[in-house]
């Protein structure tokens, strides 16, 4: 890996979300750089945010990046709604602070939930959509196992225009089998 993009081992600690973590995050998630490549709006009040990042999701997977005291970086892995016969699925969501963006924190996190979903959840399939003129989050999801899977046309309206969103998804490389 190039060390340009490689993330301080040092100065990052991956951990659980807390539900004390929530103003940080929540900030993070509506920060210019990071919001726009989210269906966050700009100028949204953080408080806007905080009921859902306090709430507990037995099901999911919740993730900070800290630098020192500072989150930089949240990722999770959601239940994709409430129906038994998806319960094998979970949605990646993941937002890095813009002065930490490329410098390998995604990928740590993004390791780390592909770990839980693979070795812990019995989860099968993870999805995500991600702005088409995104470039950047598409080369890691594909680095990380992530196909496409199809495009929606006109997905979300950023910084005045309609952008497209790929559809794309990892399923488990190795899904468990009985001995």
């Amino acid at each position: 890996m190039d060390t340009a993009h490689k993330a301080d081992d040092d100065a990052i600690t991956i951990r659980a979300l807390e539900p004390a973590d929530a103003q940080e995050v929540s900030a993070l998630t509506g920060a210019h750089g990071t919001f726009e490549g989210t269906l966050q709006l700009p100028d949204m009040p953080v408080a806007s945010r905080l009921e859902w990042l306090q709430k507990l999701e037995p099901h999911s997977c919740r993730l900070v990046a800290v630098a020192g005291e500072r989150v930089v970086g949240s990722a999770g892995l959601h239940a994709a709604g409430n129906s038994l016969r998806r319960s094998h699925v979970r949605m990646l969501g993941i937002g890095i602070a813009p002065g930490w963006q490329g410098r390998g924190i995604g990928r740590q996190l993004i390791a780390r939930l592909l770990d839980w979903a693979d070795n812990w959840a019995g989860v099968l399939r993870v999805e995500l959509t991600v702005h088409a003129d995104n470039e950047r989050a598409t080369a890691l999801y594909r680095s990380m196992g992530f196909e496409e899977e199809g495009r929606h046309r006109a997905y979300a309206i950023k910084d005045g225009r309609y952008v497209d969103a790929l559809c794309m998804a990892r399923l488990h490389p190795k899904p468990p089998q009985l001995p």
